[in-house]
């Protein structure tokens, strides 16, 4: 295999993990926003009732409204918070894929 072949078949392999990584992202970000809208469903519902009640393991007990909320507020801008990483790294992942993609697809047309 010459020298260009053997660079150029890496190049591919590379192309490959960072699609799979890209799709690594998708999947970390979907589970992210699903989070994120339960605990909007569950703020949502909050304010809609005098009392609050939290599980416990396999147990429900009645908890302070106020401090449910707090600690879903924190809940939510964590959340918040992961996706925008993930989209700041999937976004650059996706523009070196677009290089390289373009590096590969030169190459082959040689």
């Amino acid at each position: 295999m010459t020298e260009a072949k053997k660079d150029l078949q890496e190049k591919i392999n590379k192309l490959s993990m960072m699609e799979h990584s890209l799709q690594s992202f998708l999947g970390q970000k979907q589970t992210f926003q699903a989070q994120l809208m339960e605990i909007e469903s569950a703020l949502t519902e909050l304010d809609k009732t005098d009392k609050a009640y939290k599980i416990v393991g396999n147990v429900m007990v009645a908890s302070d409204k106020e401090e449910l909320k707090k600690d879903l507020q924190q809940k939510k801008e964590t959340a918040e918070l992961r996706i925008k990483t993930i989209e700041k790294q999937e976004e650059k992942m996706r523009e070196k894929t677009a290089e390289l993609q373009s590096e590969v697809m030169k190459e082959m047309g040689k």
